[in-house]
């Protein structure tokens, strides 16, 4: 075809033969609700150059670096229903090219980009109706943004008694809307024809194999085991395995450890501090290893749980091991019964009103028996230990 973002003036591509036929892809929708989307095909050509459209009002200018350059190209059915649900595959879409590590899936480099078909009908209708493509959409959020806009144009459109135009059409970011760029052409306006220096490809099925036993674990599979083996919930599964290095870092944390504990620590905590500072987790300031030291000690009684979280904000300061910083600064728990008990005789001769409160059925005010308690202790003695004791003495 003759566009100013392919000099050549032809695009190689396959077409009757793809390298891959159909398939299936299932997204995580809201409420662990899911659909299968339909794979048609996906096949190999040659990359186009990127339009700038934003550079200039009267002006578009084109970038020819990547022209010419192999991509894959994955064309699914049209059966999403919605922009949360179109979201949710192209999510899951990335997640698994980043698993087999075939693209790094970075939308906003524009290694993975989005041409999004939108079509209306009345509901309970089955026939689809005229199209309109809007190319090159580059993130998931303008993806979705672009089809409710489209969708609601098409609408306008039926409703005002007209008909949608099969056409081309550009994503504006800035106004969250769609135009036209250029009449949708037929399969039949493309003029397909066999490139004579091209040789068809053909796989045996030894070499299909081969690539089958060498694939990694996929993330519903990984999910899958999280839930069976771990016992983990099927949303912080799901959460942990959306993306490999995240989900390769949960394990080597939960590696011989208690996994439920693990995955609170890295979905509740430590993804914050990520978000926070715009760093992903190959970056994170706290290892795999320190984080698992930390769980260790949480397990075996060292510090408590309140404590684990101020070492935790120590630990992104200074990178130090929760071992050393624990001991550095005293916060070993108090596990000495006779000490926690003196602790706990304390607070109670020192709240005759509160303790008249509890015996008349006031169960709340057990929390500030258990304040004075940690208040005197430093926050190191055993909450356990300490609610146990208390309601020993009070209840007699």
């Amino acid at each position: 075809y003759f566009y100013a973002d392919l000099p050549q003036g032809y695009q190689i591509s396959q077409f009757d033969q793809p390298i891959v036929g159909e398939g299936s892809i299932i997204p995580d929708l809201e409420g662990g609700a899911s659909r299968e989307v339909g794979i048609e095909r996906l096949h190999l050509e040659q990359d186009a150059g990127k339009s700038l459209h934003d550079q200039d009002p009267k002006r578009t200018f084109i970038d020819l670096n990547r022209t010419g350059v192999a991509l894959m190209e994955i064309v699914s059915k049209p059966d999403m229903r919605s922009p949360e649900e179109a979201g949710a595959y192209l999510r899951k879409l990335r997640s698994i090219v980043r698993y087999l590590e075939t693209c790094d899936g970075n939308m906003d480099q524009g290694s993975m980009r989005c041409d999004v078909n939108v079509s209306v009908r009345p509901a309970g209708s089955t026939e689809l109706r005229t199209r309109a493509e809007t190319k090159n959409v580059n993130s998931v959020r303008f993806v979705m943004q672009a089809i409710e806009h489209e969708a609601e144009r098409q609408v306008g459109i039926y409703e005002n008694g007209g008909e949608v135009v099969q056409e081309t059409r550009l994503f504006d970011a800035q106004k969250g809307v769609t135009r036209s760029m250029r009449s949708k052409e037929h399969a039949h306006d493309y003029r397909y024809f066999p490139d004579p220096d091209l040789l068809p490809l053909t796989f045996p099925q030894s070499l299909v194999d081969e690539i089958q036993s060498s694939m990694p674990e996929l993330p519903d599979e990984r999910k899958a085991r999280y839930v069976g083996d771990f016992g983990l919930s099927p949303y912080d599964a799901g959460v942990l395995v959306q993306e490999k290095d995240t989900a390769s870092y949960f394990e080597a944390v939960a590696n011989g450890r208690d996994a439920k504990l693990a995955a609170n620590w890295v979905i509740n905590n430590l993804f914050g501090v990520l978000a926070g500072r715009g760093v992903d987790i190959t970056n994170s300031p706290v290892s795999a290893e320190h984080l698992g030291e930390l769980i260790d000690l949480i397990s075996d009684d060292t510090i408590s749980g309140k404590i684990a979280k101020d070492v935790f904000d120590i630990m992104l300061e200074t990178g130090d091991a929760p071992g050393k910083i624990v001991e550095d600064k005293g916060l070993k728990q108090i596990t000495d019964t006779g000490a926690i008990e003196a602790a706990v005789d304390a607070a109670i001769a020192a709240g005759a009103a509160q303790v008249e409160q509890y015996r008349g059925g006031n169960e709340k005010i057990l929390g500030w028996f258990v304040g004075q308690v940690m208040k005197a202790t430093q926050g190191k003695a055993n909450p356990g230990q300490v609610n146990k004791l208390l309601k020993d003495k009070l209840d007699t």
